[in-house]
């Protein structure tokens, strides 16, 4: 059973006052850094409701039961209208496991959205004039409903911006630390 959300008090620095923190998992927090345990809840959150912002989004567009990885699959071969290999969607994505994008790249091939061209031992993807037209109206459905919520300020965009390099940062971050639990 998942532990409910939390909140925990604990001194700011520096100030003796005391700051509620909102994290899924109390016994995780680190004196190091508990706000890195806030960090955490928030991105089991937003990841969830990112997901079920795609799906939705794409149901939409006109294809409904996509799962996530389809539709991140089917957006990042389409992405600068160039031929990408598994292997390229894979690191692009930071999916480790191939096989879950192979299979998503075969459920898209049998809907028409992407095609594979075999040069030698690889295969090289690329979307169909079905799945550009499918990226297309996705795109105006985000459009419609996603982004009258954003301002368009520059400064909006800018810390925008700067949580996407931090999450590429932390990203690298947490690959590290699985790469040193798997030898524990």
């Amino acid at each position: 059973m998942a532990k409910k959300a939390t909140s925990k008090t604990s001194l700011a620095p520096g100030t003796g006052s005391e700051v509620r923190r909102i994290v899924s998992s109390e016994h995780l927090v680190s004196d190091k850094s508990p706000e890195l345990s806030e960090l955490e809840f928030g991105l089991i959150i937003a990841s969830n409701a990112f997901g079920r912002w795609m799906t939705r989004c794409m149901a939409g567009a006109g294809v409904k039961d996509m799962t996530e990885t389809e539709i991140l699959v089917v957006h990042h071969v389409n992405h600068r209208g160039r031929e990408k290999k598994l292997a390229d969607i894979c690191f692009v994505l930071n999916i480790e496991d191939a096989h879950v994008v192979s299979y998503a790249l075969k459920k898209l091939a049998n809907l028409g959205l992407v095609s594979g061209n075999r040069r030698g031992k690889e295969v090289f993807w690329s979307t169909t004039t079905a799945g550009r037209e499918l990226c297309e109206r996705y795109r105006q459905v985000r459009e419609a409903c996603l982004m009258p919520g954003f301002s368009g300020a520059a400064d909006e965009n800018e810390r925008i911006g700067d949580m996407a390099r931090l999450l590429r940062t932390l990203s690298g971050r947490y690959d590290q630390g699985a790469r040193a639990a798997s030898s524990i």
